[in-house]
């Protein structure tokens, strides 16, 4: 069964940011705004932060759309400090680091390994109102694109609060929209 659409399970789990150090955050922490929450394997590993320094890069831009970023993996909120204490790319990082030992988001979000208790590579849009609205899941060899992130956040932003409008293949910002009806069937 698909996710999209879905709303975002129950969780509570410890974060570390930068500068804010440790406190919680659970499902309602996400609501209220926009939310991605992008799984990762595990700190310390080597695609992994090359994933998260892009998004670090790209911060700014996601708050600029209001969009808060949780990176996610089965680590615990110490093993994220740590990581962030020695690795320069992960220095880098400024969002919300979350812990899942237990593996309760990873489950909630279809994304855990049981048999390794690692994540898959999972990014997830969450809207306001805590549905899922995107979602892409990779095998843990594929990196990820931050831009090509937060393409698809503007996408679904733009749909959002466009009802009747919908995006084509590769639609950037400021680009023509469709409006789906019998006068565009077969016709593009």
């Amino acid at each position: 069964m698909s996710l999209i659409n879905t709303q975002i399970k129950p969780f509570k789990t410890q974060a570390f940011q930068a500068g804010k150090g440790f406190f919680e955050v659970t499902d309602q922490s996400l609501k209220g705004k926009w939310s991605l929450v992008v799984f990762y394997p595990a700190d310390f590993t080597f695609v992994c932060p090359t994933e998260l320094e892009d998004l670090a890069d790209k911060y700014a831009e996601f708050q600029k759309l209001g969009v808060e970023i949780y990176s996610v993996s089965t680590d615990t909120h110490f093993a994220h400090k740590a990581w962030h204490d020695t690795s320069e790319a992960i220095k880098k990082v400024k969002y919300v680091m979350l812990g899942d030992p237990t593996g309760t988001i990873t489950r909630n979000f279809d994304v855990l390994i049981e048999e390794e208790g690692l994540a898959l590579r999972g990014s997830f849009l969450v809207n306001p109102e805590g549905q899922i609205k995107l979602y892409e899941i990779h095998d843990n060899g594929i990196g990820r694109d931050a831009a090509e992130m937060l393409r698809k956040v503007k996408a679904a932003q733009y749909v959002a609060s466009h009802p009747g409008e919908v995006c084509p293949a590769k639609w950037k910002e400021g680009e023509k929209t469709l409006k789906p009806s019998l006068d565009l069937v077969g016709k593009i």
